[in-house]
């Protein structure tokens, strides 16, 4: 996966793309990875005011819908309109192509520009949050085992308790 230098990311996995007081907004290459193919997008319209984290709008794919945050606050002043028509266009270039909106902010030197991942940092997140799906997939893993492990004994334990009632009766007789 790609994660631009030029870029500030959120744990939301949005990215912002800062030029001047102008800042461009998009989904991370590895947002529409595990989405899958998207096949709906809800935009806000020009002229609406956002506040940092405010919902934006709502992405659908073929697995998930999932709403959309906004890194900074601002005047939106541009929507990617293509992308209303061929939402899939995010999936095929999520840096560049498929961005959704451009916001106004009032100042370049924002905290909430601060606030922002760089690249290195949203990547260790990427790989963190990759890890725990993995770690949550050997859990169940190992937790199947365990009940097959546990059956097994229990199947065990019955074969010696019928094993011990027929020496019994011999034994009786």
């Amino acid at each position: 996966m790609e994660y631009p230098e030029d870029l500030l990311y959120t744990e939301e996995h949005e990215w912002a793309r800062v030029e001047e007081k102008i800042v461009t907004i998009g989904i991370t290459d590895f947002a529409q990875k595990q989405l899958g193919d998207i096949v709906y997008l809800d935009l806000p319209s020009e002229g609406d005011e956002l506040s940092q984290e405010d919902t934006f709008g709502v992405i659908e794919s073929v697995k998930a819908v999932s709403d959309l945050y906004s890194p900074v606050s601002g005047k939106v002043v541009e929507v990617n309109t293509s992308l209303l028509d061929s939402p899939e266009i995010i999936n095929q270039d999520p840096y560049g192509e498929g961005w959704m909106l451009r916001i106004e902010i009032e100042d370049e030197g924002s905290d909430e520009l601060e606030e922002l991942l760089s690249a290195p940092t949203y990547e260790k997140l990427v790989e963190a949050q990759e890890g725990k799906e993995d770690i949550s997939d050997d859990d169940e893993e190992e937790e199947k085992k365990e009940k097959k492990v546990k059956v097994v004994d229990e199947d065990e334990e019955d074969e010696d308790e019928d094993a011990e009632e027929v020496l019994k009766d011999e034994d009786e007789d």
